[in-house]
Formats: C-alpha cells, sequence, structure tokens
C-alpha cells in the first residue's frame, strides 16, 4: 500500500495542472473573491450615493417648503422637459418610460389637513427594484423635516409645552440590549458564508487527483499492469486512497491557511469593520479546530470521488459525474442556512451540514465541544462506511473492466 502511495503521489506531484487546483487556486481564491466583492460593493454604493434623480413635484403649491427644500438638494434635479403630470398614474407612466426618477404626489395642503385633524397622505413614484436605492429615504427625510415642524406647531398652538411634546407623542420608548458580543454578531453573518468558500474546495482538492488515478488509469491502459503486481486489490485502492485523502488535506490546509492569512492582510490595511470584529477574536486555535473538522469530510469526499471515477470508463465520463456530486455538497451547506438552524445533537448527525454548522459556530465563539465531539464521530464513521464501500467497489470485476 505504501509504495502505490509513493507511486501516486510522485506522479501527482509531476502534474502542474493538479498541482495549480491544489495549491495555487486556494491561495488566490480568497483575496480575489473577497478584493472583487468589497470592489463591486463599494463602486456599487459610491455610484448610488453619488447619483442625482430627476423629479417631478404634483401640487408644488400645497408645501413650497418641501418643494423648496428638493430642488436644492443635491441628489435631485428638477424635471425640465414640457411634459406635465397630474396623477399616480402618470407619475408611475413617466418613470417607467424613464422620463424622470422619482414622482411626488401631493393631494393637500398639510397644514390645513392637520387642522382639520386629517393626515395628509403623499405617494412617491420610483422603481424599488435596484438593489442598492436611496431614493425613497431621502425623500422620506425631507418629508419628514417638515412633518415634525407642522406637527410641534400644531401642539404649540393647542396649548402642548414644547418640552412636553415628545413623552406626549411617544409616552413608552424601547431600547435593546443585546447579550451577544460584537464577534457572535457578525459571526452569524460572515461564519456561514465560509463553508461556501472552504467546503467546495474540499472537494476540488479531492475530485482532480481522483479522476486521475481511476478513470485516467483505465484510459491509459495503466490500471491493468497494476493490477498484475503483486499487491491486493485492497491495498491498491487504499494507496489511491490515501493519496486522494493527502491532496484533498492539503488544499484544506492551505485554504484555512489563506483564509487566516488574507483576513490578517485585509484587516490591516482595508477597514472592513464587520470582517475585523468577526475575526480579530478568532485565535489559532479556532483555525486549527476548522481544519480538523475539515478532515472527515476530506475523507468522506475523497471516498467517494474515488468510487465514482473507479466506476467511469472514461476521464470525461468521470467529469460528467462530479458536476451533480458538487450540487449534492452545496445543498446540505444550503440547509445550515435555513432560518433557525442550529447546532445540536441532530443537526450534528447530518453530514457537510453538521460541519458547515460548526464552523459557523467557531466563528462565533459558542461553539459547544459536546457536538464538536458528535460530529467528529459521526462523520468518522460514515467516512469509514464509504471507504469500506470503495474498497469493495475496486474488488468487482464489473465495476473495473466495464
Amino acid at each position: 500500500m505504501f509504495e502505490v502511495f509513493k507511486k501516486e503521489i510522485i506522479e501527482l506531484l509531476r502534474d502542474r495542472k493538479t498541482l495549480f487546483f491544489i495549491i495555487a487556486l486556494p491561495m488566490l481564491i480568497f483575496p480575489i473573491i473577497l478584493g472583487f466583492v468589497a470592489f463591486l460593493t463599494s463602486q456599487a454604493s459610491l455610484k448610488a450615493e453619488q447619483q442625482v434623480h430627476t423629479y417631478y413635484i404634483v401640487n408644488t403649491q400645497f408645501s413650497t417648503v418641501f418643494s423648496e427644500e428638493i430642488f436644492y438638494h443635491k441628489s435631485f434635479k428638477k424635471y425640465a422637459g414640457q411634459k406635465q403630470f397630474d396623477s399616480v398614474e402618470q407619475l408611475s407612466e413617466a418613470v417607467k418610460e424613464g422620463i424622470i426618477d422619482v414622482g411626488i404626489f401631493i393631494p393637500n395642503d398639510p397644514k390645513i389637513a392637520i387642522q382639520a385633524g386629517k393626515q395628509s397622505q403623499w405617494q412617491i413614484v420610483f422603481n424599488d427594484a435596484k438593489a442598492i436605492n436611496f431614493i425613497f429615504n431621502r425623500v422620506r427625510s425631507v418629508a419628514s423635516k417638515l412633518s415634525n415642524e407642522l406637527r410641534t406647531r400644531a401642539l404649540k398652538d393647542l396649548g402642548v409645552d414644547i418640552r412636553h411634546q415628545p413623552a406626549l407623542l411617544t409616552p413608552i420608548t424601547i431600547s435593546k440590549v443585546d447579550t451577544a458580543d460584537k464577534r457572535e454578531n457578525y459571526g452569524e453573518k460572515l461564519g456561514a458564508l465560509i463553508p461556501y468558500l472552504l467546503l467546495p474546495l474540499v472537494l476540488m482538492g479531492a475530485s482532480y487527483p481522483a479522476i486521475d488515478l481511476g478513470a485516467g488509469e483505465k484510459e491509459r491502459g495503466t490500471l491493468e499492469t497494476l493490477l498484475l503486481t503483486p499487491v491486493t486489490r485492497s491495498e491498491l485502492v487504499l494507496g489511491k486512497f490515501f493519496t486522494v485523502l493527502a491532496s484533498s488535506i492539503a488544499c484544506t490546509l492551505i485554504t484555512v491557511a489563506s483564509l487566516a492569512i488574507w483576513v490578517s492582510v485585509a484587516s490591516s490595511f482595508v477597514s472592513l469593520e464587520a470582517v475585523k470584529t468577526a475575526f480579530n477574536s478568532v485565535t489559532a486555535w479556532d483555525f486549527i479546530l476548522i481544519f480538523s473538522l475539515l478532515l472527515p469530510v476530506a475523507a468522506m469526499l475523497s471516498s467517494l470521488v474515488l468510487a465514482i471515477s473507479i466506476y467511469a470508463r472514461t476521464f470525461k465520463e468521470a467529469q460528467n459525474y462530479m458536476g451533480p456530486l458538487s450540487m449534492a455538497v452545496f445543498v446540505p451547506i444550503a440547509v445550515s442556512l435555513l432560518p433557525n438552524m442550529e447546532l445540536d445533537n441532530v443537526t450534528a448527525l447530518i453530514p457537510i451540514t453538521n460541519v458547515a454548522l460548526a464552523i459557523k459556530e467557531v466563528v462565533k465563539g459558542t461553539v459547544d465541544q459536546g457536538a464538536i465531539a458528535l460530529i467528529f464521530i459521526a462523520s468518522a464513521a460514515l467516512a469509514s462506511l464509504l471507504l469500506l464501500s470503495c474498497v469493495r467497489w475496486f474488488k468487482k470485476e464489473s465495476v473495473l473492466f466495464r
């Protein structure tokens, strides 16, 4: 078995393409993904923040103060065309046709309405389908300022002292006291995304060498030569398995190390408050624990991809089988993101999902050692079962020579 393992490792180290996917890609993928997402987010936010919107107000005579505030607002410019709009329907059509960006319909004079004990219900017409849209908040901010002034004046006319107005308008105030610290708060959000990066890379680190060690051997005609050597089939498949496992572990180790290094680098040079808060308290032991959680997953996936590769007739057929397997890995990761999905004695037994939840708990700093032990036991048992199945699979003539 050791000689087979040694032979496969030497051949693996000679394959530059596989080395790129195992070593180079994990080291580059984090800065590329984090940098690209941060760049796109900052650019989109900056563009949305600086965008000037064309507006049209129906019945400006009902609130000249508001009209002037909008006119001099840096984010708005008045519609300079010849068309006239008199209703919400016409404003909606103008927005859809791109004539204006926002329409404001003022139905009556708010000063007269408040004297009659009624509300002046304004309508803001705009396209809210964009991911980053400041239109409504900006208009509401200007309108709220006017609304507060009218309310204060009306209450004063009714004899209510200005000092008593806040208590009269809001007799009870509620403040939030969060028992979760910032690491737990941000870790809940960022920790759920880490498995989306780590687990697919673990699969990738196993699949590339596995395809070559199984289907590749068949296609090249070298598998028959290996079967003629004085090595049992169990030793042969175990040698190949440990080669695939070593590749997956190497990819996992490089991935976790890359994550730790690039988060540290990004926190030093980039103002990412959420990332800093979530990862500043993550110790080296936590990263070791994340790596340890990925080990049984690497063993499971190594057994699966090797069995698939052994079954496939050609290199291309094996690659086609890896696609559905990749999707199957994403499903349990997605399950871990479901609302109220937490790590307990039940979820600790669900493959892949348990590791994804545990990684999130590690980042949050709320990891349960008992649940971690249960995950290791369950994952190790499943990995052993899959490896045993792979060994028996390799012994079947109908699989090797199909």
